[in-house]
């Protein structure tokens, strides 16, 4: 391979989304990761003034001008970055002159996320299997007893007065909540490995935003932000569906009663990837976003969201978030989460179809 060759091999294969640009601030170079960061093509990048793309602070543009009339290295740790799609993001910035190449000047922009997205992954893997040989002991120890005492107390309510009726009915509802319960403890361990096949996303999102609109949903207002050229991902349609009903759910619960707004959004990040334990990288560049504008997920339940029996909600059962990762990891995918008072955001990050994945390594 000659210098060149590897310089470019290298330059594509970077992780972060990194950019070059001149004397004039004009972007003249922008790896794969930087089209996925800013969600759009190199072409349209090349040429554009680097403000006009990304918007920090004014103080530190200034920083920026300084390192680069001084040809001098500059590294900022945590800093509010937007792009004109509209995200906030905490970053890493470093920036370099480029050796032997007069006022051109290297930047690399590291999202503080990513590696937050890894540790939820991980966590919900973990959570799900601990839950696995859970749901098997409780579910079919618990139900069968129950059965009985529900059906005890039907035949006592029968030569009850009515005053102490109050008490049986008591019986018989707590039971059959339990039951139910259990049986989302048992579909939870009782998972079927996924079937998959070519998808249409915004198909599956639109089954289920109708599907919301006319049950938990009917009270809020629903924003669609799709990309519409995005390919086929990878996955089971139905339990596709049943992930996005529980997020829809999810959100819909955490509205005032006056309602709100879920914003569903599609788009695609070339550069996302899920690092497996042998060292390669696992594409996942379709992207789904499900936001609310609800009050938050409280601090202290938000690392362990996706465990079971985790919930936010005074008589939540914590199954349904914990249940949904599940489902995604079995798609070899990511659910993560960011969430602040005002607005939360749950990203499914799937592959694509595999007819068109050969796409995501050119």
């Amino acid at each position: 391979m000659s210098h060149t060759s590897l310089n470019d091999a290298i330059w594509a294969s970077m992780p972060v989304p990194s950019l070059v640009y001149d004397s004039a601030e004009r972007i003249i170079d922008a790896n794969p990761s930087a089209e996925g960061f800013f969600n759009t093509s190199h072409r349209a990048l090349v040429g554009s003034f680097l403000w006009h793309r990304l918007f920090i602070d004014e103080n530190l543009r200034r920083n920026f001008l300084n390192a680069q009339e001084n040809s001098a290295r500059l590294f900022i740790n945590e800093v509010q970055v937007n792009t004109n799609q509209g995200d906030a993001r905490v970053c890493n910035l470093k920036l370099a002159p480029i050796s032997g190449e007069n006022d051109l000047m290297l930047l690399m922009i590291a999202p503080r996320e990513l590696a937050g997205r890894v540790t939820l992954t991980q966590t919900a893997q973990s959570a799900s299997k601990s839950a696995i040989g859970m749901a098997e002991m409780l579910a079919h120890e618990i139900k069968n007893p129950l059965a009985g005492i529900t059906g005890a107390a039907q035949l006592l309510s029968m030569g009850l007065p009515p005053k102490d009726l109050e008490l049986t009915d008591l019986i018989v509802e707590e039971s059959r909540r339990i039951v139910k319960l259990l049986d989302q403890v048992e579909q939870f361990g009782n998972l079927r490995p996924p079937s998959l096949s070519e998808v249409n996303i915004h198909d599956v999102l639109d089954r289920a935003r109708r599907s919301s609109q006319l049950g938990h949903g009917a009270h809020m207002r629903f924003v669609e932000d799709y990309d519409p050229s995005l390919p086929p991902v990878y996955a089971d349609d139905d339990q596709l569906l049943q992930v996005l009903l529980n997020l829809l759910k999810n959100a819909s619960e955490a509205a005032s009663p006056l309602g709100g707004v879920i914003t569903l959004r599609t788009f695609y990040e070339h550069s996302f990837k899920m690092r497996r334990a042998d060292g390669a990288g696992h594409p996942l560049p379709m992207q789904i976003e499900i936001s609310d504008d609800g009050p938050g997920i409280p601090d202290d339940i938000k690392a362990n969201i996706f465990e079971p029996f985790v919930s936010g909600k005074e008589n939540g059962t914590g199954l349904g978030l914990a249940l949904a990762s599940k489902i995604i990891s079995e798609h070899n995918g990511w659910l993560s989460l960011d969430s602040q008072p005002g607005r939360t955001v749950f990203r499914i990050s799937l592959p694509r179809a595999p007819n068109h994945a050969q796409l995501d390594k050119e």
